[in-house]
């Protein structure tokens, strides 16, 4: 051991809510899992601004709903402006309807990202969980053994894993010598700001298309549920004027402004630049501009890592997958990751599951990531609408090696899916699942005797399950369906369910 060498489980680099979430996952399971940020502090600024229903389910789990729900609200109706008068109203995003997979969240929900971190670390601090700030990463050495993950000052750290989590210009993934491919989505760039406004109704979403957009049903919207930008239109006659966009931002007084410059090299991002783009394109005058928190010169590109691992190292979040916040779906992919890799992790630093089931972190998340960085290009493009897809409520995992099914008939719900939220026996299926624990659902049938620590609920069939047993991950989608007990314990083994679950 090196001198003053720090020692731990998992280093997870980087503070954000992907590295703040896995940390929240493996310490409420017991892991030693240090997280370190290269800033003095939390990151400011709105960033990513909102959440899609699958996330919020995922932050149920996580012990931070509550936080969650209490620091933010719903997104606003857009108001389409030109020459200082009201076109009229402009619908973000398409309404749940029937059919959609059951959840207790059906429309985004708004915090920005700094009051996201801020809970976050909150929660990890009341596990016992600890961010070391002032650490910037310079590179990593792994071996048979572990990883160090080596600073600019101070000493390394050494980890049986390390989880880089540090952005889209990930420093350990260019470390690891990880491609990266991809698309620039805009070359135009676009300015984002955290502002204050005098003058202004917090009661919409407001959008100031480029001269010459007409009706409302023509103006395109900026901006997704978790992020700053999107799609800007020119003017249609070659003008330099591009969309603008302010949006208040829920629990603050704040609003988070985003400009699109075309042809442009960069905005300037001072608070005379800002107020001047607000006088240029909208009916308010500079001075109504009283404040910046935080601002941002922003390129919307889509990027996906060539790998998701790297031996003992990693990707998660914009280090391994960087979208067009179109849509509002970067973050909470990004969430996702992470609360798929803290079970697998925990499993096989206990030695509950062998080390091959971390493969299966890159098998289950990268399709998934490919996935949706279309979805995310596609919207910013005006090719596809923010409807039941961007909810992230129907992702699973089908195709994976975990998804077994033991039966002939396959129900509803297969192996791969997330279960749905339903009632059963009188409670929301999530309340009965929540923990980090597996837990067998035994619907209209006899449940077998299961590993210990493995959940067992009992209960006549439910829609849209079908009769037979259900073995549910941690992270609430179905592995392994079926009828025959030892299907069930030679799967068990395989994954661990049962060990290693914390608490």
């Amino acid at each position: 051991m090196g001198t003053g060498e720090t020692r731990t489980d998992v280093v997870i680099v980087g503070a954000g809510p992907t590295g703040l979430a896995l940390g929240i996952d493996l310490a409420r399971r017991g892991v030693d899992a240090l997280v370190v940020e290269r800033g003095g502090q939390l990151a400011p600024g709105s960033r990513g601004k909102g959440f899609q229903p699958r996330t919020m389910e995922v932050f149920e789990d996580l012990g931070v709903l509550d936080a969650i729900l209490a620091a933010g609200g719903t997104y606003p109706v857009g108001m389409v402006w030109r020459d200082g008068r009201q076109l009229g109203e402009h619908r973000m995003f398409d309404p749940a309807e029937d059919g959609e997979p059951h959840s207790r969240f059906t429309v985004p929900w708004m915090v920005p990202q700094w009051r996201t971190t801020t809970i976050l670390h909150a929660r990890l601090t009341e596990l016992g969980g600890r961010v070391a700030f002032g650490r910037e990463a310079v590179g990593v050495d792994q071996d048979t053994d572990g990883v160090t993950v080596r600073f600019a000052s101070g000493a390394p750290v050494r980890a049986r894993y390390a989880v880089a989590a540090d952005g889209g210009r990930s420093v350990l993934r260019r470390a690891l010598g990880i491609g990266m491919t991809g698309e620039t989505v805009d070359p135009d760039p676009v300015l984002v700001a955290d502002v204050r406004v005098e003058g202004l109704d917090r009661g919409f979403w407001h959008l100031f298309p480029p001269g010459g957009a007409g009706r409302a049903g023509e103006a395109r919207e900026t901006g997704g549920s978790d992020g700053p930008g999107g799609p800007g239109e020119s003017d249609g006659g070659g003008g330099r004027r591009g969309f603008l966009a302010i949006c208040p931002l829920a629990g603050t007084e704040d609003f988070q402004l985003v400009a699109q410059f075309p042809g442009a090299d960069g905005p300037d991002t001072s608070l005379e630049g800002i107020r001047k783009v607000v006088g240029e394109r909208t009916h308010l005058a500079p001075e109504s501009v009283t404040g910046v928190g935080w601002s941002s010169d922003f390129r919307p590109r889509a990027a996906l890592a060539d790998r998701f691992r790297a031996g003992r190292v990693f990707l998660a979040g914009d280090a391994a997958h960087v979208h067009s916040p179109a849509g509002g779906q970067g973050l909470n992919t990004s969430v996702q990751d992470a609360y798929n890799l803290g079970w697998k992790l925990a499993a096989v630093l206990t030695g509950a599951a062998p080390e091959a089931l971390l493969d299966t972190y890159e098998e289950e998340r990268r399709p998934i990531a490919a996935h949706i960085l279309a979805l995310s290009t596609a919207i910013h493009r005006d090719q596809a609408r923010r409807g039941a897809a961007t909810r992230q409520l129907g992702l699973g995992y089908r195709e994976s090696s975990l998804a077994v099914a033991d039966r002939e008939i396959p129900g509803g719900v297969r192996a791969g899916d997330r279960a749905p939220d339903v009632q059963v026996d009188g409670a929301r299926l999530h309340a009965s699942l929540a923990g980090p624990r597996w837990t067998l659902l035994a619907m209209g049938t006899r449940a077998p005797r299961t590993p210990e620590g493995v959940r067992v609920l009992s209960c006549p069939p439910v829609e849209p399950f079908g009769t037979g047993l259900y073995l549910v991950r941690p992270d609430g989608y179905v592995g392994w369906t079926g009828t025959d007990p030892e299907g069930l314990a030679a799967y068990a083994a395989r994954v661990g369910a049962g060990a290693g679950a914390g608490t």
